[in-house]
């Protein structure tokens, strides 16, 4: 067995919260071995029985809440009211896919000669790669729908944050899902992620993280024509017409590009405002973004807490100030942020020279926002789409047509008017372009773990 450990460290404070044991190549595909292992029954579970399952999984999760919540605050560095909202999504989903196996249906297609039955079938093991932005509720955007289908699991969880992960595997099993049905493997991404990718028994991977590494997947899934499911990376545009109520959306913005310190695919990291009204909006802005409480994430008044390493920091610093050849970046305002220990970095509006600054263009992931004027609705549009990514995105008009003509004009897959609201687990999520391939969550998410059968029954005499 490995003996490879990981320092699990707090954002907050650069303490070592616990040390994880990672799992080997050879601890993995041990544990593919009982995910194929236990497949046959798991898939024999009664469609009844299964969700029974998953709601008495979703009430410990629930029961639980808090020390989970208070278990990211110190692994990941959330706030607790996210952390607090991210361990009651798990339990949102878990029972949303609790009335899916029962719901798995089939078709009955018109055909001459006989009957015709379509079944949907488990694919059998899926692997589940889970990034460290949001451990959690990725988690069980993936395993929910996985298991409902009939499917077995082996997840793994970022090496930077593993352990709620951990502890959901642990409620699981004392929820009474079989031993085998879903595992928790801590591992680092090269090893562990590497075999979910080239093991031939894993069916499917469910991968979220980079656009580099999704294209790394993507290439070895083809040797074994292996599914995938890819949310990658955004860099989301906030796009604010003259007419609109320009104080709700000055209030909405800081939080559009600073919850989870930034470090969120649909982030609203660009913001685009009618030249007429730039100067009254960034007066608004300014005020706002200042407001913003970031410190100690278990206080219940904080709004944003540390970025999760110190590397991740450093990249953020290295976009503003700039780094391997690049110049900085103008910085409009900053908010404030402690001192001293941890990994803070202040919420900070940047001013680009144009579209082609890397800080427009690349994924910061942090608390940074860059600020472009635009003159007219076709150019906000063209802006907007001027990305290699189209994941999420904001309209702020008050002009009903506007918001569904540019709604539609705009490449991304998750866009909200008047609202930043990107992510609710009855609707399906997912990217345009570079953003990723398939959906996630909404009722139509079991298609990505199931196929399709086709059954023809001859009634001819």
């Amino acid at each position: 067995m490995s003996t490879t450990t990981h320092d699990v460290i707090d954002p907050a404070t650069e303490e070592v919260v616990t040390t994880v044991t990672l799992a080997g190549v050879e601890e993995t595909d041990a544990a593919v071995a009982r995910a194929v292992e236990v497949g046959p029954a798991w898939r024999a579970v009664a469609p009844a029985d299964r969700g029974m399952l998953l709601r008495r999984f979703a009430d410990l999760v629930e029961e639980h809440t808090e020390e989970l919540a208070r278990l990211e605050v110190r692994n990941a560095g959330h706030t607790i009211g996210n952390a607090r909202w991210e361990a009651g999504n798990v339990v949102n989903v878990l029972r949303y896919y609790s009335a899916a196996p029962e719901r798995l249906f089939g078709r009955q297609i018109p055909v001459a000669g006989g009957l015709d039955v379509t079944f949907r079938e488990a694919l059998g093991v899926v692997g589940i790669i889970v990034p460290w932005n949001f451990p959690m509720p990725i988690m069980g955007w993936g395993m929910a729908p996985a298991l409902a289908a009939g499917n077995t699991v082996v997840l793994k969880p970022a090496e930077l944050t593993p352990l709620t992960a951990m502890r959901i595997g642990e409620l699981a099993l004392e929820a009474g899902l079989p031993e085998g049905v879903l595992q928790v493997l801590p591992g680092a991404g090269a090893v562990v992620g590497e075999r979910f990718v080239t093991h031939p028994d894993v069916r499917k991977i469910a991968f979220t993280g980079s656009t580099r590494v999704g294209q790394g997947i993507m290439r070895g899934a083809a040797e074994h024509v292996k599914r995938v499911t890819l949310e990658l990376g955004g860099k989301s545009a906030n796009v604010v017409f003259a007419d609109a109520d320009l104080d709700k959306a000055a209030a909405a913005a800081p939080m559009s590009f600073l919850d989870n310190a930034g470090q969120d695919c649909c982030a609203r990291t660009r913001i685009l405002v009618q030249r007429s009204v730039l100067d009254a909006f960034m007066e608004r802005f300014e005020t706002a973004v200042r407001d913003v409480v970031v410190g100690d994430p278990g206080d219940e008044a904080t709004q944003m807490g540390p970025l999760v390493s110190e590397r991740q920091r450093e990249t953020v610093r290295g976009y503003v100030d700039g780094t391997d050849g690049h110049d900085a970046v103008d910085v409009a305002f900053r908010g404030s942020a402690p001192e001293g220990a941890g990994w803070w970095y202040p919420p900070t509006v940047v001013l680009p020279s144009g579209t082609e600054d890397r800080i427009w263009r690349e994924e910061v992931f942090g608390p940074v926002v860059a600020v472009l004027p635009f003159e007219d609705e076709a150019e906000a549009v063209a802006m907007a789409n001027d990305s290699a990514y189209g994941l999420s995105g904001s309209i702020w008009t008050r002009d009903v047509g506007r918001a569904l003509r540019v709604s539609r004009g705009i490449e991304a897959g998750n866009l909200s008017v008047n609202s930043h609201s990107s992510v609710r687990y009855s609707t399906p999520f997912g990217g345009f372009k570079q953003s990723g391939i398939g959906r996630e969550l909404g009722p139509d998410a079991l298609d990505a773990f199931t196929e399709v059968k086709n059954v023809f029954i001859s009634t001819e005499d």
